[in-house]
């Protein structure tokens, strides 16, 4: 399956949308702010290195779990 300039173009806006709207929401939740998941309606959490192995922000429930790396 080959793919257009097209529909890479579409693709590429895709994700750079995504990126910086999870950008957003990381930024927001790392300032303290209630931010709720987009499927559940659950507040995300952050967990930092102290608090849990498994370091990010997510819901209760895992339908949003976006990891991150503290140095």
């Amino acid at each position: 399956m080959s793919i257009d300039l097209q529909q890479f173009s579409a693709l590429q806006k895709a994700s750079k949308d995504s990126f910086f709207e999870q950008k957003k929401l990381v930024k927001q939740v790392m300032l303290g702010k209630t931010v709720l998941c987009s499927h559940c309606k659950q507040a995300l959490k952050l967990y930092t290195p102290e608090q849990d192995e498994l370091t990010g922000i997510r819901c209760v429930k895992g339908c949003t779990d976006i990891a991150l790396d503290f140095v």
